[in-house]
C-alpha cells in the first residue's frame, strides 16, 4: 500500500514538473513570438531603415561659396582648390609622435602646430582636422609614398577662400572662419542644419556674415553602398551641390582703394553714399588688415598684433566708431530751427567771439560780427549756434535729429552698427546712476548746438543725414548689396530696396540750408580746397574735441599727445545742384577740418565726377596734411589697373567713369579715437572751441 502511495506521489510531482517546464517553454515561446511581432511589425520601418544605412552611406557634397564683386564686377572674394594634410585624432594613438614623424616628410612649422592645437580644442574627437594647407605637389607625392605608416592621416582637396585685394575694404567684405561650437549649436537648432552638413566654415564678419545664406549655396549628396568594413562599393544616387550666388556690392573698389591710399597711416573713416538711392559707394575704416590672415585660422602672433595695437585696426570705425560731429552738425541745427520756428533765415545774432550763460563763458575762435543763418553756417559761427541750442532745448533737438538718423541704427545690411548717443533728458536719467548725474543742467545744452557735449555719432549716420539733405529731404536706407548673380544661369538680379521716405520738410527751409552749405566751398572754410573745381559742391568742415579744454585754456596741439588732439571732419555732396554723391569723413587727431579731411573729399569728387585719380605727389601731400587743391597731373581713373580679375556678367550694368575734362554734371549710371560704447563725458561747458 505504501508503495502505491509513493508511486502516486512521484507521478504527481512529475506531472507538476512537466507543467512547470511546459509553462516556462510556453512563456519563453510567447516572449519570442512577441519579440518577433515587435521586430517584424511594430518596428519594421525603423529597423529596415537602420539595416539600409548599415550598407549605405550618405556623403554631403559641400557647395562652392559664391563670389563677392564690386559694382563694376571686380572680384573681392573668391575660391581656390588646394591640398591639405589632415589628421583624425580618434584613429591616432600618439598625436604628438605622429606629427613629429610627419614633419620629416612635410614641413610643419610651430605656427602650424599652434593652429592645429587650437582646432583640436574647438572640435570633436572624430573630426578630420588640417595641420597643413596648400601642400605642393612634391609634398603630396612624398606623403603618398609613406602613407601606409600613418593611420588616421590623409590628404584632402579643399576649397579655400581668398581675397585678391588683401586689405582693401576689409571691414566691409569681412572674412570666413571655421565653425565653432556655439555656431554649430545654433545651426543645428535652425532650419539650415541639413544644408550645413559637411560645411566647416561660415561667414564671421561683414558681407561674408550678413549674406551667409546667399553665398553658401545648397549642399548636395552622394549615396554610396558600403562593405562591412565601411569601404565604398558603388554609388547608388546623388544630387549635385548648387554653388552659392555671387553678390554684387554698390561699392566702387577703385574709389575705396584710392581713399585708403589718401589716408595712409592715419586713422579715420569715410562713408560715401549715392543720395538718390542709398547705395554705399565707399566705406573706409583706417587702419585696416589683411583678410587672408583669417582664411586658414589666424595665428596667435598676428591676432595679438591686430588686437593689441593702439590704432585698433580691427575696429570698423565707419560703423562702430562714434565721434562728436563738431561743426558738421550746424546745418542740421539750422534746418531744425527753421522747421520748429525757432529762427528765421533773416534773424541776426551778434557774434563777438564768445557768449556767456549762467556765469560760464562759451568761447569761439574769433568774432564774426552780426550774422544771419546763412552767414552763421558759412563762417561757422559758434556763438550763433550756442544761442540757438539754448533756445531750442535738448529735447527739441533730440526729437528733430532722431528721424534724420542721428543716434539710430540706419539699417545698413552689414551687422555691427552702434547707435552712438543722441542726448535727451530721458537718456541721461536712464544712463547715469547717481541722482546728481541724472539731472540735466541748462549749461549742458549749449555745447550740443556745435556738435560737442554728449553728441556722439557714427560716420555712417553723419553721411546718411548729409545724403538726406542732398536729396532735398528724401531719406533712403543705406545698403551695400545691390544684386545677386545666379550660380547656374549667371544672370544678374537686382535686390529689392525699400522706397525713399520724404521727411516732410518745407522746401524753402531745405533750400536755405543747401544754399548755405554750397557757399561754404565758395566763400567759407572750404573755399581753398575746392578752388578751380569745374563742378559745384556743398559741404561743412568740422573740428571735434577728443578731450575737453578748460574755460581759461586755449587749445594747443603741440602740448597734447597725438591721441588727445582734435579730430578733423568734413561732410559734403556734389554736384551742388543735382547731387550724385554725399559723404562724411573723419581723420582722427588731425586738427581743423579744412586741413586734413576736406582735401580727401575733393579727391573723391574729382574721381566720381571727373574720372580723375590723384597723382603720386598729390597723394603724398594729402597724407601729410600739406595739401589743399590737387597738385601734379591727375591720372585717368579708368587707367588704374586693379590687382584682381573682373567678371563681365550678363545683365550687370557697367559703370564707366567720365574722362577727365568731361562735364562734371553728367549723370552716373546708378545701380537699380573712436568707439564710445559707454556714456561719453561732455566737453567742458566753458571750453574754447574754434570755429572751423
Amino acid at each position: 500500500m505504501m508503495e502505491v502511495l509513493d508511486t502516486e506521489a512521484a507521478l504527481s510531482r512529475f506531472r507538476l514538473r512537466v507543467l512547470v517546464v511546459a509553462a516556462v517553454v510556453f512563456l519563453a515561446f510567447s516572449v519570442l513570438v512577441w519579440r518577433l511581432v515587435v521586430l517584424q511589425v511594430v518596428r519594421h520601418e525603423d529597423l529596415a531603415e537602420r539595416a539600409e544605412s548599415n550598407r549605405t552611406a550618405v556623403v554631403p557634397i559641400v557647395p562652392n561659396r559664391g563670389q563677392i564683386l564690386d559694382r563694376n564686377g571686380v572680384v573681392l572674394a573668391t575660391n581656390y582648390s588646394a591640398y591639405t594634410l589632415e589628421l583624425t585624432r580618434s584613429k591616432i594613438p600618439d598625436l604628438e609622435a605622429t606629427i613629429d614623424e610627419l614633419s620629416a616628410l612635410v614641413e610643419i612649422t610651430p605656427r602650424d602646430r599652434r593652429k592645429f592645437k587650437r582646432l583640436v580644442d574647438d572640435s570633436k574627437n572624430f573630426e578630420s582636422l588640417p595641420i597643413r594647407t596648400r601642400l605642393s605637389e612634391e609634398e603630396v607625392a612624398r606623403f603618398a609614398a609613406q602613407r601606409y605608416r600613418f593611420p588616421g592621416v590623409d590628404i584632402k582637396a579643399r576649397l579655400f577662400r581668398t581675397y585678391p585685394l588683401e586689405d582693401a575694404a576689409s571691414h566691409v567684405i569681412g572674412y570666413i572662419g571655421r565653425i565653432n561650437q556655439r555656431e554649430k549649436e545654433q545651426i543645428d537648432d535652425s532650419e539650415d542644419a541639413a544644408n550645413y552638413r559637411g560645411t566647416d566654415v561660415i561667414g564671421k564678419l561683414g558681407i561674408e556674415q550678413s549674406y551667409e545664406k546667399d553665398l553658401h549655396g545648397q549642399t548636395g549628396w552622394e549615396q554610396l553602398e558600403t562593405s562591412a568594413g565601411g569601404y565604398a562599393v558603388r554609388k547608388l544616387g546623388s544630387r549635385a551641390a548648387t554653388p552659392g550666388d555671387s553678390l554684387v556690392l554698390s561699392l566702387d573698389i577703385r574709389l575705396q582703394r584710392m581713399i585708403e591710399e589718401l589716408y595712409g597711416k592715419r586713422r579715420g573713416a569715410l562713408v560715401a553714399i549715392d543720395p538718390r538711392n542709398g547705395e554705399v559707394l565707399a566705406m573706409v575704416s583706417r587702419p585696416t588688415f589683411d583678410l587672408n590672415l583669417f582664411v586658414d585660422g589666424i595665428d596667435q602672433e598676428s591676432w595679438a598684433h591686430l588686437n593689441e595695437s593702439l590704432d585698433r585696426p580691427m575696429l570698423n570705425r565707419a560703423l562702430r566708431g562714434t565721434y562728436p560731429p563738431g561743426s558738421t552738425y550746424k546745418p542740421f541745427m539750422a534746418l531744425g530751427a527753421l522747421e520748429l520756428g525757432k529762427r528765421k533765415t533773416s534773424t541776426i545774432v551778434q557774434d563777438n567771439g564768445s557768449w556767456t550763460f549762467g556765469g560760464h563763458t562759451f568761447r569761439s575762435g574769433h568774432p564774426n560780427g552780426p550774422v544771419d543763418m546763412h552767414r552763421a553756417i558759412v563762417k561757422s559761427s559758434n556763438v550763433y549756434f550756442y544761442q540757438l541750442a539754448n533756445d531750442m532745448g535738448v529735447d527739441a533737438m533730440h526729437d528733430f535729429m532722431k528721424p534724420l538718423g542721428f543716434g539710430q541704427i540706419t539699417g545698413l545690411d552689414v551687422r555691427g552698427e552702434v547707435r552712438g548717443v543722441l542726448p535727451s533728458q530721458e537718456w541721461k536719467r536712464n544712463t547715469y546712476k547717481r541722482p546728481e548725474q541724472k539731472k540735466w543742467y541748462a549749461g549742458e545744452t549749449i555745447s550740443l548746438g556745435i556738435g560737442q557735449g554728449y553728441n556722439n555719432f557714427t560716420l555712417l549716420q553723419l553721411s546718411h543725414a548729409m545724403a538726406t539733405l542732398a536729396n532735398s529731404g528724401v531719406k533712403h536706407q543705406p545698403h551695400l548689396g545691390v544684386g545677386k548673380v545666379d550660380a547656374l544661369t549667371r544672370r544678374y538680379q537686382q535686390l529689392p530696396q525699400p522706397a525713399g521716405i520724404n521727411m516732410g520738410y518745407r522746401p524753402e527751409n531745405v533750400e536755405a540750408v543747401r544754399r548755405a552749405v554750397a557757399a561754404v566751398t565758395v566763400e567759407g572754410t572750404a573755399r581753398g580746397i575746392f578752388a578751380g573745381a569745374p563742378y559745384t559742391s556743398a559741404g561743412k568742415t568740422g573740428t571735434a574735441q577728443a578731450v575737453g579744454v578748460g574755460q581759461k585754456e586755449k587749445y594747443n596741439a603741440s602740448r597734447l599727445t597725438e591721441y588727445q588732439r582734435d579730430h578733423s571732419l568734413y561732410m559734403a555732396y556734389a554736384p551742388a545742384e543735382n547731387p550724385t554723391i554725399a559723404l562724411a569723413l573723419i581723420v582722427e587727431n588731425a586738427g581743423f577740418g579744412a586741413v586734413a579731411a576736406g582735401p580727401i573729399a575733393r579727391r573723391v569728387f574729382d574721381y566720381w565726377l571727373l574720372g580723375q585719380y590723384p597723382s603720386e605727389e598729390d597723394i603724398a601731400a594729402v597724407r601729410s596734411g600739406q595739401s589743399g587743391r590737387p597738385i601734379g597731373q591727375p591720372r585717368r581713373a579708368n587707367d588704374i589697373v586693379m590687382p584682381a580679375e573682373s567678371v563681365n556678367l550678363e545683365g550687370l550694368p557697367r559703370k564707366i567713369l567720365p574722362d577727365p575734362g568731361a562735364s562734371a554734371t553728367s549723370s552716373r549710371t546708378a545701380l537699380p579715437t573712436a568707439a564710445v560704447i559707454d556714456p561719453p563725458s561732455p566737453a567742458s561747458n566753458a571750453a574754447w572751441i574754434p570755429d572751423d
